[in-house]
Parts: C-alpha cells; structure tokens; sequence
C-alpha cells in the first residue's frame, strides 16, 4: 500500500459496531440538521464526533455554515412562478436537482452491510450525482454494478481521484473508472500532511481495526510492472482555497470544471469559508467552465445563494453520512428530496422559475447579519 493510503488507513479506524438504525427515531426529520440531531443520538460517540469534527479549533467548520447566514435573498413578488424545475444540465448529465453528494471515503461507517452503494442508489433514485471517493470501502466496480442494478442502467457517478506519488497506481484507478463507465473524474490536489484534530487522542484510544480501503487493495494485488501515462477525459480541478490565479490557470490548462471546497473544515482551520469564496472563484474563471462548490450547505436556501453567486450544483457531505446513519439509502434519498422542496420554495418565494434564473442581483451581504441569527426552542 502506498504511504498516502496507509495514513489514510490509519485515519479512518473507527468504531463499527454502532447500534442497529433504522428510520423510526424518536426523531421527527424535517430539514438536513434534523439528521445529524438523530444521528448523534445513534452512534457511538466517537464516530459521531469523527463524522462531525473539523480540524484543531474547527473555525472554519463553523464559519462554513454561519457565512451563509450573512448573504441574503431577496423576495420578488408578481412574478409567475407557475412551473419551477431545479433541473440543471452539468456536464452533458441531466440532474433533477441542483445537488449532488460530495466525494468522502468510508461509507461504511454508517451503513456496514452497503456502505458507497447505499449512497450511489440514493443519489440515483434522486436524480443526481454521486462522487464516489477513492477512500472508499466498497470498489469502483462494485458502486457501479449496484447501480446499474438498480435501475437497469449506470447512475450517474463521479469519481473523486488523489494524485499519489504512485502515478502508475493513479492512472490504474482512473482507467478502472472508466472502464465503469464512471463519466467524470475528479481530482484533488491534496497535502500529504494530516491536521490535528483537538479529540482525535480520546477516539484513537477506543479503535478497533480499520475498514478496508478496497480499491488499494486490489490495485496491489493486480499490480503491473509498468503503465503508461495517458490524459483521461473529465478533469474537475478541485480548489481547496480562493486563489483566483490558480483557477485560471486550471481553466487554461484544460480542466473541465472547477470546485471551491475547504473539506467542510476538516483542511487547514482558518481556511475561507466556501460561500464566501465562491463569488472570487466564479469572477476568475467567468463562463469558462462550470464551477461547483460544497462545504457548508445544510438548507435549500443556502443552495439558492450559492447559485445565485454563480455555483453551477453544489455538494453535501456529512449530512449524507448522517442521513446514511439513521435510515441508510432510504433517508438519503429523503434528504435529497427534502433539499429539493426547499430549494423549489426559495425560488417561489424570489420569483425564479428556473436554476440559470438565479442571478447576483437575488442576493446582497450584510457583514452584521449573522451575528443576530436567533433560535427559538422547538416543540
């Protein structure tokens, strides 16, 4: 195993013997936060806290999603609004909705018997992408076989790719997407390093054996002597920060797309927040290529905002791994769905009847605005 996956490995040790979840909780599920409240209620702490946790004092995790609280939307009334659709074309891949689950390894934290399966089923029957990461415990073939299972035909599925140090063994893993039928690659362009986590010390303690990282495994049991190097089609440049001058650079040297993400702060702590980075990133690269962002979004009007600063979809990760916890495929597909009405009654409200409707002028900054978010007790 190369040295990047045995860290990876390593890191993600995790307690698997979480009690039995079903979707009956005492819990009544109505938005994405509803499913991290049950979720924490199921697992066993320390997995909770892993899916839930940021890196050192977790600034940026927090700051993901209080920035969307300080970019507002503004209502627009007399305008017809008799039939929204959220469909949006990206790629030449037709989505019902503007929203799409995120690459993150280790499904089968939360649902041991399908893990990536789970997920990829639920992103189909939704009608939208799944990034299926190369830290995952079920195989590139494997997801791919599931769903073409599940509906006679191959989902629409990403593949999220690390550049190893290994680059034979990176260009086997993206001929194996290929070969799926996987349509588009995406890579990321990672640090080797792994940040501290203020907790990690008090779950290290309490870890069985790992989960397997399958497509490793069976890159070095079917290693070659040697590979040649070849361009694959479908590069998504994934920015961890907001360097505007690196997105244009990715756009010139022929990405298909780019991706504003922080890791939903479990990168570099005192990263920008990815909402707030969003509007530099769309003004660099311009009409160019589509840009995605994710990190952060918990509601359908924090999609609306991104789209409106010029987001072509945007990603959820841990609300996925919460979902995948309480309910497996079935509550996934209920937070898609769930998602999906928010985001259709967010465009009623301001007037947009489609996604390309969303404009800058839908939303304005206030830099006071969060500071005065108020929560009320809830029956």
């Amino acid at each position: 195993m190369s040295e990047e996956a045995a860290s990876s490995a390593a890191m993600i040790s995790m307690i698997t013997e979480s009690p039995t979840v079903t979707a009956s909780t005492e819990h009544k599920i109505c938005n994405a936060s509803d499913y991290q409240i049950a979720a924490r209620s199921l697992l066993p702490t320390p997995l909770y806290e892993y899916l839930a946790s940021g890196t050192d004092d977790e600034q940026t995790l927090a700051e993901n999603e209080s920035a969307f609280k300080y970019w507002y939307l503004r209502p627009r009334v007399m305008r017809p609004v008799g039939s929204i659709s959220t469909a949006v074309t990206l790629f030449g891949q037709k989505l019902a909705l503007p929203v799409f689950i995120s690459p993150a390894g280790v499904h089968a934290l939360c649902d041991e018997v399908h893990g990536e399966c789970a997920s990829a089923r639920a992103a189909q029957r939704a009608g939208t992408l799944f990034g299926l990461s190369q830290h995952a415990t079920r195989s590139i073939e494997q997801v791919a076989d599931a769903c073409d299972a599940a509906q006679g035909r191959n989902a629409n599925l990403w593949y999220q790719c690390y550049i190893l140090k290994d680059r034979d063994m990176t260009l086997r893993l993206v001929r194996r997407a290929a070969n799926a039928v996987i349509e588009v690659f995406p890579y990321s362009r990672l640090s080797s390093i792994w940040l501290s986590r203020s907790r990690r010390k008090e779950w290290m303690e309490c870890l069985p054996e790992p989960h397997r990282l399958v497509n490793y495994d069976e890159e070095i049991a079917n290693k070659p002597q040697s590979s040649e190097s070849k361009k694959s089609s479908g590069l998504v440049q994934k920015q961890v920060h907001h360097d505007r001058r690196r997105c244009y650079r990715s756009c010139n040297a022929g990405a298909d797309g780019v991706m504003v993400s922080n890791h939903g702060g479990r990168g570099l702590d005192g990263a920008l927040a990815a909402i707030d980075a969003l509007p530099e990133v769309v003004a660099a690269v311009g009409d160019k290529v589509p840009v995605l962002m994710d990190s952060g979004v918990r509601r359908g009007t924090d999609v609306l905002k991104a789209l409106a600063l010029g987001a072509s979809a945007v990603g959820i990760g841990k609300p996925v791994f919460f979902a995948l916890a309480v309910g497996g495929e079935n509550a996934v597909v209920n937070l898609l769905q769930i998602l999906q009405r928010e985001v259709e009654a967010a465009m009623a409200i301001c007037g947009v009847e489609s996604v390309a409707d969303a404009k800058r002028s839908l939303v304005t900054r206030h830099p006071n605005g969060g500071v005065t978010r108020y929560t009320r007790s809830k029956l």
